[in-house]
């Protein structure tokens, strides 16, 4: 457990992907298979249900720092964070028992689920008397199921790879998919790599950059295949071993909740990978995402559901043909093979996503700028003899495949409430909610937490301590005098909503100072965007 804090420790205290994919490597080539199976798991997203409540957790914390409730509550106030709060408040502890991970895991963590509250109470205590105050704080977020660390899955798979001298592109792999934190799972990641080994498991998703420079830095547009931008979700189907596997980029098994997709991909021929766009999807266009939601969540399908909500799957690529992997071919070849291949499906359920013609970087710009009227993004822009890659990568000085994504839209609201974030940023508040004006009332319509710098993050959080007007739990009305400018991607209305409208990805685009609060947007500005053909 020490060991395992020591690297959080690391991982927290630096910015840099070198920095983490060392400490990774370096604490994988120390410890066991078992130490690092759970390692990976948790690093890479695994989730721990939460062990015990939290009403008993504060409760023994109290009892055993010899604090009342109200100097706890107002500690947690401050520090933003219930694992972090204990771990201040509780009296000097140990240096840890030497045990494993996995040892504390197993033999300490997991049987505090469901005993009795003693028997629970004198665990926690056992074990913070036998911690340092960063072994601490790691055990209460396990406990909480709340242990967060910057690193994602690509990342943990550069270090299982560097710590065992493989290649990363087999980690990644392996990776795909739920992992369980067991040592020959572990083992999994470092053995040979075997013929029949995918078995149902996706490819690495191949990511694009945001493109920031005008296109035509990019070179010859010949050079360049350009596609929608889709709203979707990004999906593979994977038809190996007589059997159909549709995953979403968030790794999640997605095969019985869209069945018309996973019926009709069990007409491709074996050994069969295409990556695409699930989308909501009638008469040969996109519907609204918000369509697409009300697929998401459910168990059971009526005939009326797949009715009002048909979904398809816009394929885009092919990466796996016959059982080989044709990935490392030039996306040219890899395209002419999925024209062919889903022709000869002839099924409207999966459909190709078209190539947008141009013979100038000028008219593809035309071309973008009507996106948002077909229902999607703007435009994908991929270099004819790229590979297949794995995640966000970069060759050379320049990408493969870059987003032309069309300027989000926006408006400038009022911040009216406030709340502390997670992790790092737990003691700022950095968790707003953002009003525009109906009439002489404020009507909230968006939470937003990312856009701002870290300097103006710690202007804003200074602002909530000194103006807030009441206390909602960890949530804080305030002044409403500071604007922001919040862009979005997408909008529709929303009965659930005060203000009638739900917005896609806000996010602060800057702040306006030089706007007061009685000149920010009106709701009507909102209204008006539902049937807008493009942003203001």
């Amino acid at each position: 457990m020490q060991r395992f804090a020591a690297l959080y420790a690391a991982l927290d205290a630096t910015t840099s992907t070198q920095a983490k994919v060392a400490a990774m490597a370096d604490y994988f080539a120390a410890v066991d298979d078992a130490d690092a199976a759970w390692a990976v798991f948790i690093l890479a997203g695994g989730k721990l249900r939460q062990v015990v409540p939290t009403r008993l957790l504060r409760e023994v914390a109290m009892r055993e720092a010899g604090v009342p409730d109200w100097l706890f509550e107002e500690s947690y106030q401050a520090v933003g964070d219930l694992a972090e709060t204990i771990a201040h408040l509780l009296p000097g502890g140990g240096q840890g028992d030497g045990a494993s991970l996995t040892a504390w895991i197993e033999g300490r963590l997991l049987p505090l689920r469901g005993v009795p509250p003693d028997e629970a109470g004198a665990g926690l205590v056992a074990a913070w008397r036998d911690l340092d105050a960063l072994g601490r704080f790691v055990w209460n977020k396990l406990i909480t199921g709340g242990l967060r660390v910057g690193v994602a899955k690509p990342l943990v798979a550069r270090a299982v790879a560097k710590a065992a001298g493989i290649e990363a592109r087999l980690v990644v792999e392996r990776m795909m998919g739920e992992f369980a934190p067991e040592p020959a799972r572990y083992r999994a990641l470092l053995a040979d790599e075997g013929a029949d080994e995918r078995a149902g498991r996706p490819y690495p998703f191949f990511l694009a950059h945001p493109i920031a420079a005008e296109p035509a830095s990019l070179g010859p547009v010949d050079d360049w295949q350009a596609e929608w931008k889709w709203d979707g979700i990004r999906a593979q189907v994977v038809r190996r071993a007589e059997r159909i596997y549709l995953w979403s980029r968030g790794e999640e098994l997605v095969t019985d909740i869209f069945p018309e997709v996973s019926t009709a991909s069990a007409w491709l021929p074996e050994g069969t990978v295409i990556d695409g766009e699930l989308l909501a999807w009638r008469d040969g266009a996109p519907l609204p995402f918000a369509m697409l939601q009300q697929r998401l969540g459910r168990k059971n399908f009526t005939a009326k559901v797949l009715k009002e909500v048909p979904v398809a799957l816009v394929a885009y690529d092919l990466m796996e043909v016959d059982g080989v992997d044709i990935r490392s071919q030039p996306l040219d070849v890899r395209r002419a093979r999925l024209e062919a291949l889903v022709a000869a499906l002839d099924d409207a359920r999966i459909v190709v996503s078209p190539i947008v013609t141009a013979d100038s970087w000028a008219t593809l710009a035309e071309a973008r700028a009507g996106a948002r009227g077909l229902g999607v993004e703007g435009l994908m822009l991929k270099r004819r003899d790229s590979a297949y890659g794995a995640g966000r990568v970069k060759l050379g000085p320049g990408g493969e495949w870059w987003k032309w994504k069309l300027d989000p839209y926006s408006v400038d609201a009022v911040l009216v409430y406030a709340q502390r974030g997670h992790g790092r940023r737990a003691s700022l508040y950095t968790d707003y909610t953002f009003a525009v004006w109906r009439d002489a009332e404020l009507v909230p319509f968006a939470k937003a937490y990312s856009g701002l710098t870290d300097a103006e993050i710690a202007e804003v959080d200074k602002f909530v301590r000194a103006n807030t007007r009441e206390k909602f739990g960890p949530v804080r009305s305030v002044t409403p005098q500071i604007v922001m400018e919040i862009g979005f991607e997408g909008i529709q209305r929303s009965p659930r909503h005060k203000s009638g409208v739900a917005v896609r990805f806000p996010r602060m685009l800057r702040l306006r100072p030089d706007k007061s609060a009685a000149e920010a947007d009106r709701l009507d500005a909102l209204h008006a965007l539902l049937n807008a053909p493009e942003p203001p």
